[in-house]
């Protein structure tokens, strides 16, 4: 894609990616891609705000010759040190090695460690403001989110949040940039509270406290470091990265995530009848195949409903390793208060359900209830089963 102007003299210069198949080695984006969002602010003094990944070096500086000679830039602001934000900064030094770096104080060791930059680093403190000339940047501390370098810059005459991976989410560009052009929005609000329970979710506490700081500001358009740039209403970005970092406090929204994994048959026969139950009550249930669906496309619903059921056979005496996996990144991500139930099949001894009470224990979930079963269930323990579901889905509801 080429060079799109944004508001007179400011540019996007980013790039697509459609060939890297899972964000930081982890999170599959094969089917999704990602952008990786530059700007250019060509005024009397030339600025670049984020970078993008070294993999795509010529692409990048195709961009930039587009609009201006890269040998004349002053400044590039390092708003994160993550190397899919900053990966062609040791090229862009041999181009341009008289140009400043603007960045927080704890990039200053990174910049060093990562790329062995030391020198024409500037540090920009929280409020500073740069000016440009007709265009002027101001830099806001957003320690963790979601490194503890990061930084948010703002331009004062259009009223641009250059917001880095704040507000940002998956999804390569399909011949648009902006929520107002694009044809599959829904893709896109999708893809960014996948990349926020992926990326973010952790750390949704400083995410709160970054968008009480930008509070009072007008901002007119969020320019993210990966997906849309949001102008035709950029509170609405916002607004949605305040709700699910607000699900870190336990209110999420009514409903059931079931994660299970079966290894002959059986659990899943279990799985049909207990979600029959569910659904009996009108609560919403979701369910995932921890084998067989990356933990990526898990992890958002865990974030959003209140309540999980897992299903899962015994295996060598412990839980079947897939949903372990779940719940192992589960805990990683901090998935808190949850209600939570559990069904599943032994051949000839138990053990799942002693291994999940260790993952409920550190996760702090609440155990509701059991259902445990020898080999293939007959036509009454599937009864059993479907009642077992609509039990659980009651005590979800009173959870409300």
């Amino acid at each position: 894609m080429p060079a799109i102007e944004i508001r007179p003299d400011i540019y996007w210069i980013g790039v697509n990616d459609r060939t890297t198949d899972l964000f930081e080695g982890l999170w599959p984006i094969s089917k999704e891609g990602v952008s990786y969002n530059a700007y250019l602010i060509n005024d009397a003094k030339t600025a670049i705000i984020d970078l993008a990944k070294a993999f795509k070096t010529d692409e990048f500086f195709n961009q930039i010759h587009s609009i201006t000679d890269i040998s004349n830039l002053d400044y590039v602001v390092v708003n994160h040190l993550e190397p899919d934000h900053s990966g062609v900064l040791c090229m862009l030094r041999k181009l341009a090695p008289k140009t400043t770096i603007l960045c927080s104080e704890k990039a200053v060791e990174m910049l060093k460690n990562f790329y062995g930059i030391q020198e024409n680093v500037r540090i920009v403190r929280d409020g500073e403001s740069v000016s440009l000339g007709r265009h002027e940047l101001q830099f806001f501390m957003t320690p963790f989110v979601h490194w503890p370098e990061t930084m948010m810059t703002y331009e004062k005459k259009d009223g641009i949040l250059f917001s880095c991976d704040g507000f940002g989410g998956y999804g390569a560009f399909v011949g648009n940039i902006f929520d107002d052009t694009c044809k599959n929005p829904d893709f896109y609000e999708r893809e960014s509270l996948r990349y926020y329970v992926n990326i973010v979710s952790k750390f949704s506490g400083p995410v709160l406290k970054a968008i009480d700081k930008l509070t009072g500001l007008p901002i007119q358009v969020i320019a993210p470091s990966h997906g849309l740039i949001w102008r035709k209403d950029p509170g609405h970005i916002i607004r949605l990265y305040q709700t699910w970092a607000g699900y870190a406090g336990g209110d999420c929204k009514p409903g059931v995530t079931l994660v299970y994994g079966s290894m002959y048959g059986n659990t899943e026969k279990m799985m049909n009848a207990v979600a029959q139950g569910i659904s009996k009550t009108g609560l919403d249930v979701e369910i995932f195949d921890a084998a067989r669906t990356h933990v990526s496309y898990i992890l958002p619903s865990l974030w959003l409903r209140n309540s999980v059921m897992i299903g899962a056979p015994t295996y060598e005496g412990n839980l079947f390793p897939p949903v372990a996996n779940v719940l192992e990144k589960a805990l990683i991500k901090r998935i808190p208060s949850k209600k939570t139930a559990y069904f599943g099949s032994y051949g000839w001894n138990g053990g799942a359900f002693r291994n999940l009470k260790q993952y409920i224990e550190s996760l702090k979930w609440e155990m509701t209830d059991q259902l445990t079963f020898c080999g293939d269930p007959d036509d009454p323990t599937l009864k059993q089963g479907e009642l077992f579901g609509t039990r659980f889905a009651n005590l979800t509801l009173e959870k409300v």
